[in-house]
């Protein structure tokens, strides 16, 4: 509810793969409503997520989830300021119905509509925690992106480093699926690697000495080609122990590529961001990297590391901020650069 007259408003709209997801945030910090419809049940069978099947529940799910929000966060549209929406990066069709929902609700209702990169959301989700401070490095880690990102202020983003090939979250989709795990591979993998034990000797990129640039797929073809030869020689691997080694290889370049730049930016935070961040190997690693140094490290709760619209509207919030607007033009970006 908007108590002040001055307060900021802002209703959000994510649906850029498969979750539903629309928000009401508060001067950009406080969450009034955050409801989340998630597919992975229609999704598990394939192993992936299948963008058609994806749009269809998007269709039906963004009236339901958009009720929900208004009735939860106890506001009237008269008391909303500005309609955010993720553009892209994303599945073009999942784009579409949250950009198109955004421009009917703008429209309709005579209030300005704000386009907002998906990974600035993710990195935002922080501020839903804790105050950002300047500079700070935002270690990006999700299903598509895995990125070192340098802010001097808000809402201005330098990639410094990103992935060559493989994300951190494909590549533990790609080696659950080996493993023969089920959808969605990364929590089943991090679940398998707390029991197992990091034995198992699989290669780190660390690529050229002073890039913060990542590589993952020579990781992901050695952890299947240990399985294929081990099936040949008739050896058994325990899936636990390969988990484990596998999450220790990526965790460590995730960990050390961080911290040395973390310390070469001179950054006063480090915030952890994308649906990587929930997994509890990574969070622990940083923790004791990160424990007695100078550098805060903010990582969101679960509930704010995969996709949500909360995320949006608190990125969204800073660009409405600073007086971006879009208008009836706007369209689903999927390749949208940060």
């Amino acid at each position: 509810m908007k108590n002040n007259p001055n307060d900021e408003v802002i209703l959000a709209i994510e649906t850029s793969c498969d979750e539903t997801a629309v928000a009401i945030v508060k001067n950009g910090r406080e969450i009034l409503a955050n409801v989340v419809a998630s597919q992975i049940e229609s999704h598990k069978r394939f192993g992936g997520v299948v963008p058609e099947i994806a749009s269809r529940h998007h269709v039906e799910q963004i009236t339901i989830v958009l009720e929900e929000a208004l009735h939860q966060g106890g506001v009237t549209w008269k008391e909303i300021d500005a309609v955010a929406v993720t553009e892209g990066p994303g599945l073009v069709g999942a784009l579409l119905i949250g950009v198109n929902a955004a421009k009917a609700l703008s429209l309709a209702n005579g209030i300005p509509l704000v386009n907002v990169h998906h990974i600035a959301g993710h990195i935002y989700a922080n501020r839903l925690v804790k105050e950002m401070q300047f500079p700070l490095i935002a270690l990006v880690v999700s299903g598509g992106h895995t990125e070192l990102i340098y802010m001097k202020e808000h809402g201005v983003y330098e990639v410094i480093g990103e992935t060559r090939d493989d994300a951190a979250g494909e590549a533990y989709d790609k080696v659950a699926r080996t493993l023969g795990l089920p959808y969605p591979g990364g929590p089943q993998i991090d679940r398998l690697a707390q029991i197992g034990k990091p034995e198992i000797p699989l290669p780190r990129a660390w690529l050229e000495p002073d890039s913060y640039d990542f590589s993952f797929s020579g990781l992901k073809s050695a952890v299947i080609n240990k399985l294929h030869n081990s099936k040949q020689r008739g050896e058994h691997v325990a899936k636990e122990d390969l988990a484990a080694s596998f999450q220790a290889s990526v965790i460590e370049v995730l960990v050390e590529k961080t911290a040395r730049a973390a310390g070469a930016y001179d950054a006063k935070q480090l915030l952890v961001a994308g649906g990587v961040a929930a997994n509890k190997g990574l969070r622990q690693a940083l923790e004791e990297k990160f424990g007695d140094s100078n550098i805060e490290l903010v990582i969101p709760p679960l509930s704010l590391c995969t996709d949500n619209a909360a995320m949006i509207a608190a990125a969204g919030s800073i660009e409405y901020q600073k007086g971006k607007r879009a208008d009836m033009t706007l369209n689903g970006t999927p390749g949208l650069p940060l």
